[in-house]
């Protein structure tokens, strides 16, 4: 059998194979649907590189609503280079995300380049897991952590490696406790916003966080009363 030479046509090949691969990589970049992504890397080699290629280009990713798990995630970030927001929020069917996943996760290019991050209901996590990974998201400006059983131990990681800070959600985490709080708006002096709504801190605790920083909106509003800080 003659084998086909270096830029031979394989008068085989459809007409999508014939594609430069660069746009190849943008037609695969328009596929949001990861089981998608997962069965035409597996069409052949050029496919898969142009798969990669599609993930390298992406600025924001979000596993939201599908079901992957910590090896499945890992595989597709660790091309994800150009990544600026990443949600890997856990809905119903969704992320099956553990400290596991985001150990593997801290070793991908991007993390350093993330602006925006969500773990929202990600119930498989510690403490263990988010100081490993915000150890190194140094460029988080939003961060999304509510319906999580973090402590204070994950708020003392995030102020000491998020100085850029500008918005978190901490909706529901009710093993949070004053002194996170403190820690979290003495050095984060970016931070425009706190989402604290279901969390087990008084009002005192609030008032002093705006004596820290009064242009700071405690979230949702209404949450506290009108008061005056000097």
């Amino acid at each position: 059998m003659k084998r086909k030479g270096v830029g031979e046509v394989d008068d085989q090949e459809t007409p999508i194979d014939r594609l430069p691969f660069d746009l190849l990589a943008h037609i695969f970049a328009l596929l949001t649907c990861f089981k998608d992504l997962a069965q035409t890397s597996a069409v052949s080699r050029k496919w898969r590189e142009g798969v990669k290629e599609s993930l390298a280009r992406r600025e924001f990713l979000s596993f939201s609503g599908w079901k992957v798990n910590d090896d499945s995630t890992t595989r597709l970030l660790l091309h994800a280079y150009s990544l600026k927001e990443l949600d890997i929020s856990r809905s119903r069917w969704g992320c099956q995300i553990t400290d596991r996943g985001l150990y593997q996760l801290s070793t991908a290019r991007c993390i350093s380049n993330l602006s925006s991050l969500s773990l929202w209901g990600t119930t498989g996590i510690t403490d263990t897991g988010v100081v490993q990974l915000i150890s190194r998201a140094s460029s988080l400006q939003h961060l999304n952590i509510g319906g999580t059983f973090i402590t204070d131990i994950s708020l003392f990681a995030i102020a000491g490696s998020c100085p850029h800070l500008k918005t978190i959600v901490l909706w529901g985490c009710r093993h949070v406790t004053e002194n996170g709080l403190l820690a979290l708006v003495n050095k984060c002096r970016k931070l425009e916003s706190i989402n604290a709504w279901g969390m087990r801190v008084t009002v005192d605790c609030f008032i002093g966080l705006l004596t820290i920083s009064p242009a700071l909106q405690i979230q949702p509003k209404g949450m506290l009363p009108n008061i005056a800080v000097f």
